[in-house]
């Protein structure tokens, strides 16, 4: 008796831990069923696959979707919406919104507000405070929660633990990996007359490469002495990259789609303050070395640090203007066409997306091609041109700084537990999203 599937996704080019093999996938129940030969077999919906290749979806582990209390540049719909227009299935969501996500009450509520709503699966980081430092091991194992997530140099929002008593005290509670955004606080006071009014080609020159390099020597020493393991966020610089790498047994890296392509001063030069970001881009031995931690495998993950801003809040004066820059839509076809440039594999890029943070993050059920794992797929078209414009960025802000930017390589479908949530630039499924399940935390109830 033929077999039977709610979808069946026809001769494709699976893309997986065991290479890239045509094969025909069957889904059943929100889950991979069959991998193989379904020729005698039927489902509900058919999509024909050929000359496409599928990725296990892609897990962008950074973004920030604003939403409470700063959803007037983009909430958890919006943001959600953009990264399944941009082939992601699953998003880690950041917790400096207003009121921060610190508390159990916090996340609950952002639970709640992402369950059916967002059109991607999701989970939210925690921030770590000195205030909230003793909830530490029971806050990062709830339901929903990526981790604890910790500030040492300002970005946007106020949340902030610069000293190294403070980040101790967080690194000693913790079980699971927790995520840094390492700049120098300290020094970044003591630099900020290095900022010239009206020329955000002066925001590398205040938050430099000294600042990072120092922040995070002074993380993985904590990290060290505590018996925890971090995860270094948005990686800028050759230094940090060059130190890391003697510290593969504590520490995971992170680096991002616009620190690996665009450069200074001419991204400053282009773009103004639409490239100011935090921590900054730099200039092309900076870019250089950021790609040679990833050729080595110093560089664990992708993540886009989508944080979006409105129009007229960019085109105020620097320094008075806010960093960030949208990037979940983007990261799939900027990568893929440095895919296509072969600066990296299309292994590398699905291991980057999401082999690693199943294996770093401990995800249940995702990150991989296999029977029984969550049916999320990255459906791509590795020849298609297309060129990224501000009219198709689904973000609130609705604008991109590859606006204009010709790509090879093009996100087809988006396959969230076998539903299609996108396909051909369509939203077909709306609002599917659920909370994301990690091993660590399972015996919690998830």
């Amino acid at each position: 008796m033929p077999q039977t599937y709610d979808l069946i996704l026809k001769g494709g080019i699976v893309v997986n831990h065991d290479g890239r093999i045509e094969r025909d996938v069957g889904v059943r129940g929100g889950a991979i069923a069959h991998i193989g030969d379904l020729s005698q077999a039927s489902a509900e919906r058919e999509i024909n696959c050929r000359g496409l290749h599928i990725l296990p979806g892609v897990i962008d582990t950074q973004v920030h979707f604003r939403e409470p209390g700063l959803d007037h540049k983009e909430d958890l719909e919006s943001g959600s919406r953009a990264a399944a227009m941009g082939g992601v299935t699953a998003v880690f969501e950041m917790p400096n919104t207003d009121p921060q996500t610190t508390s159990a009450e916090a996340l609950a509520d952002k639970v709640r507000r992402g369950h059916h709503r967002m059109h991607c699966d999701f989970a939210f980081w925690v921030g770590g405070t000195h205030e909230n430092v003793a909830d530490v091991p029971e806050l990062e194992r709830l339901p929903g929660a990526a981790g604890i997530k910790v500030f040492m140099g300002s970005s946007t929002g106020s949340l902030l633990v610069e000293d190294d008593q403070g980040v101790a005290e967080i690194l000693r509670r913790t079980r699971r990996r927790s995520a840094f955004h390492s700049e120098d606080e300290a020094m970044l006071r003591e630099r900020k007359h290095l900022r010239v009014e009206g020329d955000p080609r002066s925001h590398p020159v205040w938050r430099s490469a000294e600042v990072a390099l120092t922040c995070t020597k002074r993380l993985v020493r904590l990290a060290r002495d505590t018996g925890a393991r971090i995860h270094v966020l948005h990686v800028t610089t050759a230094d940090e990259m060059a130190f890391l790498r003697d510290y593969k047994d504590v520490a995971s890296v992170e680096v991002t789609p616009h620190h690996l392509t665009l450069v200074a001063p001419d991204a400053y030069e282009r773009l103004g303050t639409y490239v100011q970001m935090n921590p900054p881009v730099r200039d092309e031995y900076h870019r250089h070395g950021i790609w040679q931690g990833l050729d080595e495998g110093v560089a664990d993950i992708l993540g886009s640090d989508h944080a979006p801003h409105l129009r007229e809040e960019k085109d105020g004066t620097y320094p008075n203007t806010p960093s960030g820059m949208t990037g979940v839509q983007t990261l799939v076809p900027i990568m893929l066409d440095h895919v296509s440039k072969m600066r990296l594999t299309l292994e590398r890029f699905v291991d980057m997306t999401s082999a690693s943070p199943r294996r770093l993050f401990g995800i249940a059920r995702k990150g991989r091609i296999a029977v029984g794992y969550d049916a999320d797929f990255t459906i791509v078209d590795m020849k298609r041109i297309e060129t990224i414009t501000n009219n198709w960025i689904a973000s609130k802000c609705g604008w991109t700084p590859y606006d204009g930017q010709t790509v090879t390589g093009w996100p087809i479908g988006t396959v969230v537990r076998g539903n299609v949530v996108m396909w051909d630039g369509a939203l077909e499924t709306p609002s599917v999203g659920e909370v994301v399940r990690f091993e660590e935390t399972l015996r919690t109830g998830q």
